[in-house]
């Protein structure tokens, strides 16, 4: 998931970026409605089905993420794609599970995901390679979306595997050393931002290292992992509202 500075891209094609200003306000209001979407829908999943809901939302962020991570937007002056904060938010689910359940069902969560993605892509891959009747007019946009190239997926499932591991594993390591609940703000943040580190490091490296100049790479690098650092910022309070409801006994599983 990548971003650069707007301002390079209106050197590079010598336009004129006056017009942009109404377009990237009203995209940052859109960016912060989105956030606040996702996150009440994953603390309203949470609170209907349990951990069971956490795993659902594990599965459909891997799915969406990669699929808005092809719309490139101008936000806070960057070109930045769409799909960073519903994949942010399957740190904050693993991190809700870390607390609330346990290390072992933030993996199986972490398990839950990488399988649907890998399942979503071989499934759509052999989707695209029906030929299409004559009055068939998906072909092409399904192509745009689902036809990923091979080094992009490879980036992709690893900075998944790698990121969300280390995640859980980084959770329940401050957990131990800050069990307080007052401390739950630094094992969040600490295993979050070190974890979308590791992710925007694995995927950018193995997506674009070689592929684009150095300089341009760095841009993409930290404009990528400034976002998710934002997200991970703000998800900050749902999680202390996730233990809330556990801790007053509302969470009831739907699998034991």
């Amino acid at each position: 998931m990548s971003g650069l500075p707007m301002t390079e891209i209106c050197r590079s094609l010598d336009a004129d970026c006056e017009g942009f200003g109404m377009e990237v306000q009203m995209n940052e209001l859109l960016w912060f409605l989105m956030l606040v979407a996702n996150f009440s829908l994953i603390t309203v999943a949470y609170r209907l089905w349990g951990k069971t809901g956490l795993y659902v939302w594990v599965a459909i962020a891997a799915i969406i993420a990669n699929v808005q991570v092809i719309k490139t937007v101008s936000l806070f002056w960057m070109a930045a794609t769409l799909g960073n904060i519903v994949y942010a938010t399957s740190f904050l689910a693993t991190d809700i599970l870390s607390e609330n359940h346990g290390k072992k069902e933030a993996k199986r969560a972490v398990y839950i995901g990488f399988f649907s993605l890998i399942s979503t892509t071989v499934i759509m891959q052999i989707a695209l390679a029906f030929e299409p009747h004559h009055s068939d007019f998906s072909q092409e946009h399904l192509s745009a979306i689902f036809g990923l190239l091979p080094r992009i997926a490879l980036a992709s499932l690893a900075a998944y595997w790698c990121s969300q591991l280390h995640d859980v594993w980084a959770y329940d390591f401050w957990k131990k050393r800050f069990p307080d609940r007052k401390h739950i703000w630094l094992r969040n943040n600490a295993s979050t931002m070190v974890s979308q580190l590791i992710d925007t490091a694995v995927f950018t490296s193995l997506a674009f290292l070689g592929v684009f100049s150095t300089d341009v790479w760095w841009q993409i690098f930290w404009s990528t992992y400034i976002l998710k650092w934002v997200v991970a910022v703000l998800d900050t309070p749902f999680i202390y509202l996730a233990r809330k409801l556990k801790d007053e006994g509302k969470i009831k599983d739907l699998v034991p």
